[in-house]
C-alpha cells in the first residue's frame, strides 16, 4: 500500500493537544494559540492532534471544535501536522465534521472507535469505511478499548487498511500482543502510533513509528529525542524511556487530561481548569504530578 499523508507530512511525535478553559469554563484560544506553539517550538512536537480525547472533546461544542482546528492551524499549520478529532459514536455527524475539518484546511482527520453504543466488528469497518470515503485527507484510526469498551480486531483493522486514505492507526488497546500482530501485518506504509506513553519504546521495537502523545505536552523533546535515537542507539532510547517512566505514571493517577492539564500549567499556561464531570486534582494529587517533573 502506498501511505500518503496529504498537504503535511505528520512525523512520529504527535501530542493530543489539551483545551485551556477560561475561569468562566469558556475555551481560551490565545492561550491555545500560545500553547500550540510552545508544544511545537519548545516541545518539538512533529504534530498536534486538535479535538481529541486529551482535549475533552465530549465537552466541546461543534463551533467550539471548529474554532480550536482554526486557530491551531493559523497558529503552528504552516510548520506542524494538524489532525482533527472528527470521529464520533455518530457516523452522519463524524461524517460532517471530517468534511468541514477537511475545508478548515486540517492535515488529516483522526476517528475513534464509536463509544458507547459498542458495534460489532461488521459495524466498524462499516462505520470507519463509510467516513473514509467522504474525505480525501489521510485517516489515522484510533482504537481505544479502555474508552470506548469495543476493540477494533486486528483483521478488520487490515481490511480497512485496504482503503487508500486510511493510513495509520492510534493503537491503544493496551495489549502488546495485539499491537505486534498489528505491527506484523500492516502493509508497506500504513503506521502504527503507540497510543500509550508509557510503552512507546516497546512498541516501536516491534515496529512502531511513533506516538500520539499525552505527556507531549511536558516531555516532548525527551520524547522525540528517544524515538530519533531507538535506530541507531537502542541503548540511548532505553535510558530517556526509563527516565520517563516517573512522568507518565504521574500524568495517569487520576482521570486524563487532569493531571497533564495541571502539569502544563507548571509550565506557565493558564489551563489547569478542565469541565465537568471531571474535576480538579487534590493537593495531594498535585503533589504526585509536580514531585514527578521536579525529578524529571
Amino acid at each position: 500500500m502506498g501511505a500518503f499523508f496529504g498537504p503535511k507530512e505528520w512525523g512520529t511525535l504527535l501530542t493530543a493537544m489539551l483545551t485551556p478553559f477560561n475561569q468562566d469554563g469558556s475555551v481560551n484560544y490565545s492561550e491555545a494559540a500560545r500553547l500550540a506553539e510552545y508544544l511545537v517550538d519548545v516541545q518539538k512536537n512533529d504534530g498536534l492532534v486538535v479535538n481529541g480525547t486529551t482535549g475533552e472533546s465530549p465537552t466541546l461544542s461543534e463551533v467550539e471544535k471548529l474554532k480550536l482546528l482554526e486557530v491551531v492551524l493559523e497558529t503552528v499549520g504552516d510548520r506542524a501536522a494538524v489532525l482533527f478529532g472528527a470521529g464520533t459514536y455518530n457516523t452522519a455527524e463524524s461524517i460532517h465534521m471530517t468534511r468541514t475539518g477537511e475545508k478548515l484546511g486540517a492535515h488529516g482527520i483522526m476517528l475513534v472507535n464509536p463509544y458507547y453504543n459498542r458495534p460489532g466488528q461488521q459495524g466498524l469497518y462499516a462505520h470507519f469505511s463509510t467516513i473514509a470515503k467522504e474525505t480525501g485527507l489521510p485517516v489515522l484510526l484510533y482504537n481505544i478499548m479502555p474508552r470506548s469498551s469495543i476493540n477494533m480486531e486486528t483483521s478488520t483493522l487490515m481490511r480497512l487498511a485496504e482503503i487508500s486514505n486510511i493510513v495509520g492507526v492510534k493503537e491503544a488497546s493496551g495489549s502488546m500482543a495485539q499491537i505486534t500482530d498489528v505491527c506484523v501485518q500492516a502493509p508497506d506504509g500504513f503506521r502504527v502510533y503507540c497510543g500509550d506513553d508509557g510503552i512507546t519504546l516497546p512498541v516501536l521495537s516491534v515496529g512502531g513509528y511513533g506516538v500520539v502523545s499525552v505527556a507531549g505536552h511536558v516531555v516532548g523533546k525527551q520524547i522525540k529525542e528517544m524515538i530519533d535515537a531507538f535506530p541507531t542507539d537502542p541503548a540511548k532510547a532505553r535510558a530517556i524511556h526509563l527516565s520517563l517512566i516517573p512522568v507518565y505514571k504521574a500524568l495517569f493517577s487520576a482521570p486524563s487530561p487532569v493531571p497533564v492539564k495541571y502539569a502544563t500549567s507548571l509550565q506557565g499556561f493558564d489551563c489547569e481548569s478542565v469541565r465537568l464531570p471531571l474535576v480538579q486534582l487534590t493537593a495531594e494529587e498535585k503533589h504526585v504530578v509536580a514531585k514527578a517533573l521536579s525529578s524529571d
